[in-house]
């Protein structure tokens, strides 16, 4: 014999299951149409509401990844902001939105990331290694003023003050090496940061670089002439 009352409650939670379903698919495609338009109040609307900041798209890029690609600023802000995000997620290519911040030269989102403990030093491409790219000194400048690794190397050896010299800007590459930036080293191309400025034809990045190699000679001559024997007292 049916229970109609089983059938009847049976049925019930078949509608809710698939009301919930639809909304959440609903849900879903907003919050991507809402990132894609920088539309922050949609955004902020579903997340208040429980929609999850770390969804990823339908090719796997998290939304924060996503918004700062797009670029949607107003959106990437609030979810650097929301406490639910996490902020230093990886992309397929290690990329994290810090990287991304540090590349744009977007230095008040860079400052927040940071503030949310976004890694500076993480292993491989850094931020400072795109903020170099981008050649964009406000970020270089904070970055190193937050314990970034100024000679950080890449997966080949590749330097920040290699990847400025290449495609940043003449005040990148003066930036970093008043800020201490080694010049000789040599990535795993067996390449100096001087090898990148004359690839890349970069002729102010070519000067500086020469000039900074210069002074490393004399200082380094007038050192050991100090503790050479013919310069010590009585001689």
């Amino acid at each position: 014999m049916f229970d109609f009352r089983y059938i009847k409650k049976s049925i019930v939670f078949i509608g809710l299951l698939s009301f919930f379903s639809f909304s959440s698919a609903g849900s879903y495609d907003d919050f991507f149409r809402a990132i894609a338009a920088d539309d922050v109040r949609t955004v902020q609307s579903l997340l208040q509401r429980g929609f999850d900041p770390n969804t990823v798209n339908p090719q796997g890029v998290p939304a924060i990844v996503q918004a700062m690609r797009v670029p949607a600023p107003k959106v990437a802000e609030l979810l650097v902001g929301w406490n639910k995000t996490h902020v230093d997620v990886r992309t397929a290519q290690d990329e994290t939105p810090l990287m991304l911040a540090a590349l744009r030269g977007q230095l008040e989102l860079v400052k927040k990331l940071v503030e949310r403990d976004a890694d500076i030093n993480k292993t491989g491409w850094t931020p400072l290694h795109y903020a170099a790219t981008g050649g964009h000194v406000p970020v270089i400048e904070y970055l190193l003023d937050n314990s970034a690794y100024i000679d950080a190397e890449s997966p080949n050896g590749t330097t920040p003050l290699m990847m400025a010299a290449m495609y940043g800007s003449p005040e990148a590459v003066k930036h970093l090496i008043q800020a201490g930036a080694d010049l000789q080293i040599k990535n795993g191309a067996n390449m100096t940061a001087l090898d990148f400025a004359l690839k890349g034809n970069r002729p102010n990045n070519i000067e500086l670089m020469q000039e900074g190699l210069r002074r490393e000679a004399a200082r380094e001559a007038r050192k050991q002439a100090a503790s050479s024997p013919a310069s010590a007292p009585g001689r």
